[in-house]
């Protein structure tokens, strides 16, 4: 249950606080008002996609904070998988800043959007106009009677899936067999010649890398030979710096007694000409080597050249094409034993069809079962609703075992939801016939079903009474007092009836204060609450009619929610 929204600089509110009630909670006002705000800042704080243009006109930020009251098992699990800890309320928060920067906080910690949807799911059902327009799309009704079904079609559905992912598997397995005998021919003569010909290439890793080094060693042979020779010459020649070194070591060696210090320079002396003439031989030594023939630089050019034809074959390295080379080997071997193994997939693709086919007859029992007793309770519903012949129920479109290469997670065939308003006309498709008066009552009979499904503490109605009035109006009235007996109800309505039954009801109205307009919410009681019903009723707040009449639906309204209570 909802217990207390904060809104601080969204839209035209500056900021306000609402205390609701358990039961009904009607916001009432005039047109524009700001009614609807309440609800865009509830479905901010809920997880709704964040839009800066929610920003109140000039300032930075607009923020939203709603403490409700919760003791769902499910919520408690999704906190203690959020590594959130769990309190006496449960404290949503979030903010938006007008550079696009935004924050949400469940308890005091910060959670991503989807984890705050997943949770909030949980907690409210907002039923906004544009519910309307969801229920005729076919999809959804499908998953509206999936929620209705409960846990008998979630496991068959759970089920479904790992034979559809069985189902791919295999599909895919049979795909690498190559299909008909012919391609699967085709592909095994074309697995052999690479195969042979990777095989006669005799690949070895970093040999490539040896053969460009070799190369580039040929090419700069010249430039090569006349570095080391100027390394020979002026280390090891006669008067090189070998011998320099030595008559610098001589000298100081005949002074080595007199101090310490002087002997190790010695030593030192001694250590940089052995170096010296080590690097003159060395550099000698790659002289010696450098003798290269030029067929052999042929071979390596050519060596090269066949790398590279199979590099633009099968990978970009040594390694890619020898790793290619594996590969083809594993899919030789298979296709070679194709035939057998084709026919045992093809035996195992047959039966998990079956399965597959038995699970969407399953799921379609089950639907169709949840169907007769949803349909039925709805139509009883809308009787009560003021719609006299009410017919309504839902279709399965047929489905045969030739259809389950369609299958999806959903199962097969079609849900379409079919409704008749009037005695003798048969029931048609819910978009095609259904007007905006029947359709608001429609999802009221829906949401009075589901609120004893789901398990969900709060609704939240935006002019679901659009369309109605007069006596229908009453009964919708009364309909939010029994759901409200189980559920929290939070209502924007016009109708006096609805406001009349409400439990706490706010007036949201504007003012003009320094050249600017907010929008501001008082929680009516007393005298102001009849002035408000009156004002709805026939929009004269002094008319001594319209406040006794006022007073006898405020009468009325207690004396029905008082009949409920005894009644339970």
């Amino acid at each position: 249950m909802l217990q207390k929204l904060s809104v601080q600089n969204v839209a035209l509110i500056e900021r306000a606080e609402l205390e609701f009630a358990p039961g009904v909670n009607v916001l009432s006002g005039e047109t524009g008002a700001g009614k609807s705000v309440i609800l865009d800042a509830i479905d901010f704080v809920l997880g709704a996609k964040a839009d800066r243009s929610l920003i109140r006109s000039g300032e930075a930020f607009c923020a939203v904070r709603a403490e409700f009251f919760c003791d769902d098992p499910r919520v408690a699990a999704l906190l203690d998988e959020y590594d959130i800890e769990a309190d006496e309320a449960l404290i949503l928060s979030r903010r938006l800043s007008a550079d696009g920067k935004g924050s949400l906080k469940v308890n005091g910690c910060s959670v991503t959007a989807s984890m705050l949807r997943r949770m909030t799911a949980l907690l409210v059902d907002v039923h906004g106009q544009s519910e309307h327009f969801f229920l005729l799309k076919e999809s959804n009704q499908l998953k509206l009677l999936d929620d209705v079904a409960g846990a008998p079609v979630a496991s068959l559905k759970e089920r479904l899936g790992e034979l559809l992912t069985r189902r791919k598997q295999i599909v895919s397995d049979r795909a690498k067999l190559g299909g008909d005998v012919g391609e699967r021919e085709r592909r095994l003569d074309i697995l052999k010649f690479q195969i042979d010909e990777i095989g006669r290439a005799d690949l070895k890793e970093g040999e490539e890398e040896e053969l460009i080094a070799f190369r580039d060693r040929w090419r700069n042979a010249e430039k090569i030979l006349d570095a080391l020779g100027a390394v020979r010459q002026y280390l090891g020649a006669d008067g090189g710096s070998a011998d320099t070194l030595r008559g610098a070591q001589r000298s100081i060696a005949s002074i080595g007694r007199l101090d310490e210090r002087y002997a190790a320079l010695a030593d030192r002396l001694e250590t940089a000409a052995a170096e010296a003439e080590d690097i003159a031989d060395t550099a000698q030594q790659y002289v010696d080597e450098l003798d290269m023939d030029e067929r052999e630089a042929e071979r390596a050019e050519a060596r090269l050249d066949e790398i590279r034809s199979l590099k633009k074959k099968y990978g970009g390295s040594i390694a890619d094409i020898l790793a290619f080379r594996r590969n083809a080997e594993e899919e030789f071997a298979l296709l070679s034993d194709s035939d057998a193994q084709y026919e045992k997939l093809g035996a195992e693709l047959e039966k998990v069809e079956d399965g597959i086919y038995a699970a969407c007859q399953q799921l379609t029992n089950a639907r169709m079962e949840a169907a007769d007793g949803f349909a039925a309770r709805v139509t009883e519903e809308l009787k009560t609703l003021n719609i006299a012949s009410p017919q309504f129920e839902v279709q399965f479109g047929d489905y045969a075992r030739d259809d389950v290469p369609h299958a999806t997670a959903e199962g097969l065939g079609s849900v379409r939801f079919l409704f008749s308003a009037n005695a003798g006309e048969p029931p048609k498709e819910l978009g095609k016939i259904i007007s905006g008066g029947e359709m608001s009552r429609f999802m009221l009979s829906v949401k009075t079903q589901l609120s004893s499904v789901n398990a969900i503490g709060t609704y939240i109605f935006d002019e679901i009474d659009a369309g109605i009035g007069g006596k229908t109006a009453r009964v919708v009235a009364e309909k939010f007092c029994k759901i409200g007996t189980g559920v929290q109800i939070i209502a924007v309505s016009h109708l006096a009836q609805i406001a009349a039954c409400a439990d706490r009801e706010f007036y949201i109205e504007k003012q003009e204060d320094g050249g600017r307009t907010f929008t501001v919410i008082h929680a009516l009681e007393g005298e102001a609450r009849v002035k408000e019903l009156a004002r709805l009723i026939g929009g004269d707040t002094e008319s001594e009619l319209a406040l006794r009449h006022a007073e006898e639906l405020l009468a009325n309204a207690a004396s029905y929610k008082k009949s409920l209570s005894r009644s339970e």
